[in-house]
Order: structure tokens, then C-alpha cells, then sequence
């Protein structure tokens, strides 16, 4: 984790960043995502790579404008998620749709736009075939059956998982396309989240590798992502570095004897925007108990349900008083459930009023957010050279009931 101003997120001081929308209030460093995305574009630079940035993560149209004008892609898993990458200027070249146990009219809809789609079952791949035929060049979602990942809710590649054509039915894959007369562009595996093992990126494309024999219009590999970002101090991260030279090393062989080449793909969500993120909270109350201090906070699970969810850990800082005497807390939140933000956390002293900063919020925070206890979900704000702008505002009651209909 880079070190950093405490009272400060990307030059601008937390008390200015608090007054703009109040608290709770989600911040992204627009410098750290740029620093990510160049880090893997240098790391890979030695084969054709592109970089669909996973907006799931984090779908603000704002931070899809920022990944379009850093060079990527778009990743996408719904349709809607489609409509707002083009709405943020995406072509539809340049968006892939990986849906799961999805209707075939969404399938149908993505045709309709343009984007590259991605099949991941023996019976959509087969209707898929009976509508399009030919017509439509597709990429088949293979299940490589390689446990990894950072939590069991978190890894995609198993067995067991509902994620992917099982690798050992290729050759009824193979079938298929053939009756069909199916282009297949590309192969997409993606394991997991939190991976630290570059043999876990590379056994996946080496079965991908042996399985473009099948296809001779393949002109792209995908290898998913799951990078692993710190979290706190003395995490280990996966070594993008090493990562990239095994992957171009591998690939350029691969292409030496192949008379199309492919491009490799990867997917990157978490990488890229985690540690730009900030979710800002002000401390509403301290209650001490026979053997805890409970720092309530003006925000829940309703904001930030990974710690809840994957008992994910989260930096917590008191940015009022950052050279306060640390005291130990456990900062909980404000819902009607057990939603603990941190416990035993040793934390400059705490008083009502203060704000605390919960760091490498920025994947997976607000995209996961909702009105549970309709509460409201928090605003978003980007930094960028000292500029600070609004890029969702807070909700209000009229948006809880703009889709109620209230009789009388």
C-alpha cells in the first residue's frame, strides 16, 4: 500500500472532499487508477494485450470515461452494463458481454448492439448457433477447472462452478460449432479473484492454448483476471511484472507457429480501481461495553458489504486527528444487522464528529451498495490534479419512491 498524506486523498484535504456531499461519501484518486492501468499495459507490453476493464467493479460512467481515455476495453456481465459503456463512449467493438444464466433475449440484444458475446453453456452456445449460425463471430467461456481465489464465494474456475463450458466438453463443443458453421474469435477462462500465483494465469492458458487447435479463426485468448491488490501492510500482491514476462514469453511462441496470431485479453476490475478508493464515514457515536469500544459510524452494509460478505479487511484511519494517541475500536455500522466495518482495530483516537477513512473501497463498494433499512446509497466523488467533481450524487426519498406506485 503507498504511502499517503492521512487527512489528504490525492492532494485535497478530506474536510473539503466531506464538505462537498457530506458523509458517507465514496472519493476515487483518478492518479491511482491511471498508475494502474499503465503498470499492466508496461508489464505486457511485449505481445498484443488489451484490457477489458470489469465495470461490475465499479460502474460509474465517470471511471468508464477515465478507463476509455486510459485504453482499455470494457468488460461487461449484463446488458445494461453494455448500454452504459456505450453511453460512456465505448464502441461496441470494444466491449465484451460475459453473461451467466441469462435469457437468450439479452443474448439476442447484445447481437443487436454490436459487441463481442461470450457463451459459457453447451444449450446457449446450441441456440446461439440455430439463430446466428455463421453470421455472428462468438467467444466460448471455458471452465478450466483450477481452483483459485482468494475465498470460496470468490472462485469461478472449479468444478462445482456455474461459470464456463467444462474443458472436457470441447469435443461436444466441437460438434456444435461444426453444424453450425460457428466463428469462434475467442477463448475465455476466468478462475477466481485475489490470485497470487503467475502458474495459476498460466495452466489456464496453456489449456486454452492446446484447445485453438479446434478453432482456426481464433484470434484472441482471454485470460480473466484476479490480480491480488493489498490491503494492508506486508500483503502479498501478484507479481504483475513476472506475470507479464511468463504470459509474453508463452504467447509468443504460441504465435510463432500459428498462421493467424492471437491477442491476449485480460479482465481487470479490482486491479485497477480497489486502492483508488475511498469510503469516507463520520463517527456518530462511541459506546464502550464491558470489554469492547464500539465507534459507530454514519454508514453500514448497505455501503461497503465486503467485510460483511467475504470477511474482507479494510484499512480504517481517523483523518481528523490523525496523530492522536492510537486506541484500540471496532467500527461498526448503523444497520439493523451485525455490520461490523473492523474489529480490534488500533486507530488514533476517535471522538464524535470525526471522520474516518476506509481505504481500498473503490471496487466493489458503491456497485454493491443499496437502500437496505432505506438508507440512502452515498455519493461519488472524483479527484483528478487537484480538481474535485461530483460524479453521483446522494440520494433522496423521492428516489425511494420513484419506482414505488403509492395508491390514493
Amino acid at each position: 500500500m503507498e504511502n499517503r498524506n492521512n487527512s489528504h486523498i490525492a492532494g485535497v484535504a478530506v474536510e473539503e472532499l466531506a464538505s462537498l456531499a457530506g458523509t458517507p461519501a465514496y472519493v476515487y484518486d483518478q492518479a491511482i487508477i491511471a498508475r494502474q492501468v499503465q503498470r499492466l499495459q508496461r508489464a505486457f507490453s511485449g505481445t498484443p494485450t488489451r484490457f477489458m476493464y470489469a465495470c461490475k467493479a465499479l460502474p460509474n460512467i465517470a471511471i468508464m470515461r477515465v478507463m476509455k481515455e486510459l485504453g482499455t476495453g470494457l468488460d461487461t456481465v449484463s446488458i445494461h452494463e453494455v448500454e452504459l459503456g456505450l453511453l460512456a463512449g465505448f464502441q461496441a467493438e470494444e466491449i465484451l458481454f460475459t453473461p451467466n444464466m441469462v435469457s437468450f433475449e439479452e443474448i439476442k440484444k447484445a447481437v443487436e448492439l454490436g459487441v463481442h458475446i461470450n457463451i459459457d453453456s453447451i444449450p446457449m452456445l446450441e441456440r446461439f448457433g440455430h439463430a446466428y449460425g455463421s453470421r455472428t463471430p462468438l467467444f466460448i467461456r471455458i471452465n478450466p477447472h483450477i481452483m483459485a481465489g482468494g475465498n470460496e464465494r470468490i472462485s469461478t474456475g472449479h468444478i462445482d462452478s456455474k461459470f464456463g463450458i467444462s474443458i472436457h466438453q470441447l469435443r461436444h463443443v466441437e460438434r456444435i460449432v461444426a453444424s453450425h458453421g460457428i466463428s469462434v474469435h475467442g477463448l475465455h477462462m476466468h478462475t477466481g479473484s485475489d490470485i497470487l500465483d503467475a502458474d495459476v494465469f498460466l495452466r489456464g492458458a496453456e489449456l486454452l492454448l492446446e484447445s485453438a487447435s479446434l478453432f482456426p479463426s481464433l484470434r484472441y485468448l482471454d485470460l480473466g483476471s484476479g490480480f491480488k491488490v493489498a490491503y494492508k501492510e506486508g500483503d502479498i500482491t501478484t507479481d504483475i511484472e513476472d506475470l507479464g514476462a511468463r504470459i509474453t514469453e508463452r504467447v509468443k511462441r504460441f504465435n510463432s507457429e500459428r498462421a493467424l496470431p492471437v491477442e491476449v485479453w485480460f479482465e481487470p476490475g479490482k486491479f485497477l480501481v480497489s486502492e483508488a478508493g475511498t469510503l469516507l464515514v463520520r463517527v456518530t457515536l462511541l459506546k464502550q461495553t464491558t470489554a469492547t469500544v464500539f465507534a459507530g459510524v454514519d454508514s453500514g452494509l448497505n455501503h461497503l458489504v465486503r467485510p460483511m460478505m467475504y470477511g474482507s479487511y479494510h484499512h480504517i484511519e481517523n483523518v481528523s486527528a490523525p496523530n492522536g494517541t492510537p486506541r484500540i475500536y471496532t467500527v461498526v455500522g448503523n444497520i439493523c444487522e451485525t455490520d461490523t466495518f473492523g474489529w480490534d482495530r488500533k486507530i488514533a483516537e476517535i471522538k464524535e464528529g470525526h471522520i474516518l477513512a476506509i481505504r481500498n473501497a473503490g471496487a466493489y463498494g458503491h456497485s454493491m451498495a443499496s437502500n437496505y433499512n432505506s438508507r440512502m446509497r452515498p455519493p461519488e466523488i472524483l479527484v483528478a490534479e487537484g480538481h474535485v467533481r461530483l460524479i453521483r450524487r446522494r440520494e433522496t426519498v423521492e428516489d425511494l419512491l420513484a419506482t414505488q406506485i403509492v395508491e390514493g
